[in-house]
């Protein structure tokens, strides 16, 4: 490896533009986030990022977001808008509010996809992760989106009317199931997911709900980056300045 080309894993954080933003809902609440951009270019797609559970430690830097948000501009020309919902604490800091349980943070999603169309940021993709799934499943068709990424969808509080809204819609709708989540494994996820025959189900072998170490993170993103820009899959594993 030469020696200004590093093996990109864990922490690494790529070249970027960087920017700590706020979000406004609709009901006056202040929301903390941050925008990360390609470092010298405009970016092709955007990810606006929904976190996992917040009252079980989900938020904006929960690890596949964080390092979505460290990568991807790079990697692959992206914006990702990553924020926490109501109530939700990360060391960018505190968004106003109190967990809504999935009802108050349609607000959330809407503040994000508000920002999105000022900033004019193309080709947004919402990009949900376990309680972000619910989120995207609920309120994306709400939204002038190019599709929904779900990572490990648990189904508890996006009920099935929710789901089969998304049949017949031009908007994609693509899933990554780890074989062995807590909460919705393939074979499972295929039978809910029937009443959407468009969507895309992606099982991954070893994959488990929190996609822990490199190799889930890897094909994580890869899984992501194939759908939103598929010319820049797969990822590189190394980078030179």
């Amino acid at each position: 490896m030469a020696p200004d080309t590093v093996e990109i894993r864990s922490s690494v954080e790529l070249p970027a533009r960087r920017e700590n933003i706020e979000l406004t809902t609709t009901d006056g609440l202040t929301l903390v986030g941050e925008l990360a951009l390609p470092a010298d270019r405009d970016p092709v797609a955007t990810l606006v990022t929904l976190h996992p559970l917040p009252t079980a430690g989900g938020f904006m830097d929960s690890h596949i977001l964080r390092k979505a948000a460290a990568r991807l501009p790079a990697l692959a020309d992206l914006a990702v808008l990553r924020f926490n919902t109501r109530g939700t604490t990360a060391p960018r800091g505190t968004s106003d509010g109190a967990f809504g349980d999935g009802v108050a943070e349609r607000q959330d999603v809407a503040a994000a996809m508000a920002f999105v169309a000022e900033r004019a940021l193309p080709h947004p993709w919402l990009l949900g992760w376990s309680f972000g799934t619910e989120l995207a499943i609920k309120y994306g068709l709400e939204h002038p989106i190019d599709g929904a990424i779900l990572l490990s969808p648990p189904l508890h509080r996006a009920t099935a009317t929710e789901l089969a809204a998304w049949s017949g819609n031009p908007r994609r709708l693509v899933a990554v199931i780890p074989e062995f989540d807590d909460y919705l494994r393939p074979a499972e996820a295929t039978e809910r997911f029937a009443s959407v025959p468009e969507a895309t189900l992606i099982s991954v072998e070893e994959g488990k709900h929190l996609w822990v170490g490199e190799k889930q993170t890897r094909r994580v993103l890869n899984e992501i980056v194939a759908v939103v820009n598929p010319v820049a899959a797969p990822l590189p594993t190394e980078w030179t300045a």
